[in-house]
């Protein structure tokens, strides 16, 4: 089953206007935590109230407010839906760059975009087809959930697909944060493109899953039971001056080594299923 739509858009490129459906691409692990009082264990809600009035309200009494000159003006739905700004229906593409122009930093939430209706398809397709060709990506203007982003599409497979980007001053400068002026020798360059190729060996970054989860549980169930709960492994101490860098990648690159040639663990859902209990007939 696709993916629900969330918005229909048209995305415009010149005069050029395809309608497409907006429908999230990604979907976050939710863990199963609420919030609970500490000294009894209930659960705890949270309420709305009125500030003035000192009651709570109803969903359906609410709204979202801006301040303006002493006073506030209510916004309703429709208003926020209807503001004057061309992106609120158009995925407006304002230009075509290179892909390695766009800063990862910049990339916030994932969509695919699908047509709307079988004449969307051959503009659709073109532009697909031509970003494909070019190696370049759309930058556009976007309103998505009440927010206009900046956003970037791409192919991907049969589809376009967008990502929304924060603004650039959005982005917070690295300044101060540089490490000191530090020349590596050739020969530990050497190792830790070594030791790089070796953790590479065998890896693929489609089986790698959050394992969250499953800690999540097993703390659970330590507290279930009155056991010790399983605790986080302890982090390094030892500053790095304080050791042999090129013995420090030697021996990484062994225990590399090692790893490849030891069994591999069972993957996280094949561990679940052995863990749980038949269901009764």
């Amino acid at each position: 089953m696709p993916p629900p739509t969330i918005v229909k858009l048209h995305i415009t490129f010149g005069l050029v206007s395809v309608p497409v459906d907006v429908h999230p691409a990604t979907a976050r692990h939710s863990v199963p935590l609420h919030l609970v009082h500490t000294r009894c264990g209930s659960r705890v809600r949270l309420h709305r109230f009125c500030e003035a009035e000192g009651i709570e309200i109803p969903r359906e009494e609410i709204a979202r407010g801006y301040e303006a000159d002493g006073r506030t003006v209510i916004l309703t739905d429709a208003d926020l839906a209807d503001l004057p700004l061309p992106s609120m229906k158009n995925i407006e593409v304002l230009a075509f760059v290179p892909a390695d122009r766009i800063d990862p930093l910049l990339l916030d939430r994932a969509y695919y975009l699908s047509v709307d209706g079988p004449v969307a398809a051959r503009p659709y397709v073109l532009l697909r087809d031509a970003m494909r060709e070019t190696g370049q990506v759309a930058i556009a203007r976007a309103v998505i959930r009440t927010r206009e982003n900046l956003a970037v599409l791409r192919p991907r497979g049969e589809i376009i697909a967008m990502q929304t980007m924060l603004w650039p001053d959005e982005l917070r400068p690295a300044d101060g944060l540089e490490p000191p002026a530090h020349e590596p020798r050739p020969q530990e360059l050497e190792m830790a493109d070594l030791l790089m190729e070796q953790l590479t060996r065998g890896f693929h970054l489609e089986q790698q899953e959050d394992a969250y989860q499953r800690a999540l549980e097993r703390v659970v169930e330590a507290k279930l039971t009155g056991a010790e709960p399983p605790h986080a492994p302890e982090a390094p101490t030892a500053p790095i001056g304080a050791v042999d860098l090129m013995a420090e990648l030697e021996r990484s690159v062994a225990a590399a080594k090692a790893r490849e040639t030891s069994p591999a663990e069972p993957p996280l859902k094949e561990a679940r299923a052995k863990k749980s209990p038949p269901s009764a007939p």
